[in-house]
């Protein structure tokens, strides 16, 4: 952390690590949790736990299936941080749900002995004019919503750490900047009660009650398929080439003894935006290291078999890309890094609808690459499916819109 640490935060953290030992006991002692349940949540992720959460306050009855485990180190929604930004160029839509997501952040991070959200800023900058730079800042404007804005000299004033070329710009979103994934999916699997069924569920078997067999033991009036790279391989024939899994690749570098230049408050969040050609990522946030990525999408892989390992490929161009950008970086350690995967749509827009032939089973998906920042508003609106069958589904987001070829356009 960039400030040092007073005796009110060492007392948080002491609390905080108790906490964290009485959890986990909580969550293995609930994986034996049986019955029947107003509604079975299959993939505790983002998606899933905040759906859970909301249909808890709403006082339902509810269950989470997850083969593996909450933030398991093969789901979308593990690992140590995610981005949490406003700016989506024309699509306000996603803005929208950013902003609506945002204070539920905070304050989940708030009830915490240890932060959920680091509040960073997000800085964006791209070479000359960029329409999704242009409406991306006409937005904030729009909406009141604290930025601030530089040409190529104001940035290399503000951050001396990174290196700017000459015609570029930028705006820093002052509101949003990092959340820390594994810990936030943890503490809603908490804050829901909702028990953990370890098991892999299949597709809906419904009795003759009408209530569906979830697995043994474990009955629902309403299923939600929540399960990131595993709905397409749950619904092959429905979703095969509609929801494509792809690995991602990402490294943690390790900056010099005593450099807090690539430390909040000195670095923010950070998009490099070259007309759909994306480098980003986050500065050295709890002692991770400086995470860089590429946002494009790798090959198409199996969530549950693929390898685990950074390709040296991937330390080559992130070398290259830091000597550009971050110089004093490029020769750095690297602390860690990992393989995890997008779950995408044919245009990187989210599944929330029904299944074909069933009025109470949900499929949620689709994140490609940008949901966890929306888990709060998409959990919001699945619970409000559920609870509220005259609630319409958005048509973006709905089956019949989902191609089956890739042609992205939400970034």
């Amino acid at each position: 952390m960039a400030n040092q640490l007073t005796r009110r935060d060492g007392i948080k953290l002491a609390a905080g690590a108790s906490l964290a030992a009485l959890a986990r006991p909580a969550i293995a002692a609930r994986k034996l949790g049986n019955g029947h349940f107003d509604v079975a949540i299959i993939g505790a992720g983002v998606f899933g736990t905040w759906t859970a959460w909301h249909l808890a306050k709403s006082g339902r009855k509810v269950a989470l299936v997850d083969q593996y485990g909450p933030a398991n180190a093969r789901a979308s929604s593990a690992g140590e941080s995610r981005v949490t930004r406003l700016g989506y160029g024309a699509d306000a839509i996603y803005s929208e749900m950013a902003a609506n997501s945002l204070p539920y952040w905070q304050a989940l991070s708030d009830r915490c002995a240890l932060p959920i959200f680091h509040q960073t800023g997000v800085l964006w900058f791209s070479p000359g004019e960029n329409d999704y730079m242009r409406q991306s800042l006409a937005w904030l404007k729009a909406n009141n919503r604290a930025h601030w804005y530089g040409d190529a000299a104001m940035l290399r004033a503000r951050y001396p750490q990174m290196r700017f070329e000459d015609g570029e710009g930028g705006f820093l979103e002052k509101e949003t900047g990092a959340l820390i994934a594994s810990r936030a999916v943890q503490t809603l699997v908490e804050e829901s009660s909702a028990p953990v069924i370890a098991a892999k569920a299949g597709q809906p078997a419904r009795r003759s009650d009408g209530a569906y067999q979830v697995t043994d033991g474990v009955t629902a009036n309403a299923l939600v398929y929540a399960c990131g790279p595993w709905l397409s391989k749950s619904f092959p024939e429905l979703l095969g080439n509609r929801i494509v899994a792809t690995r991602q690749e990402i490294l943690h570098f390790g900056s010099r003894e005593g450099d807090r230049h690539f430390a909040p408050p000195a670095q923010p969040v950070w998009a490099d935006f070259n007309d759909g050609e994306i480098v980003y990522g986050l500065p050295d946030l709890e002692g991770q290291g400086f995470k860089i990525a590429f946002d494009k999408h790798g090959p198409r892989i199996d969530p549950d078999s693929q390898d685990r390992r950074v390709s040296a490929a991937t330390v080559e161009r992130s070398r290259a890309y830091l000597a550009r950008r971050f110089p004093t970086l490029a020769d750095g350690p690297i602390v860690h890094g990992r393989v995890c995967q997008y779950e995408n749509s044919s245009n990187g827009d989210f599944l929330i609808d029904r299944l074909p032939g069933h009025d109470n089973v949900w499929l949620v998906g689709g994140g490609s690459g940008h949901g966890f920042k929306h888990g709060p508003a998409v959990g919001e609106r699945v619970a409000r499916h559920i609870v509220d069958s005259t609630f319409a589904v958005e048509p973006r987001f709905s089956l019949e819109t989902k191609g089956t070829s890739a042609s992205r356009s939400v970034f």
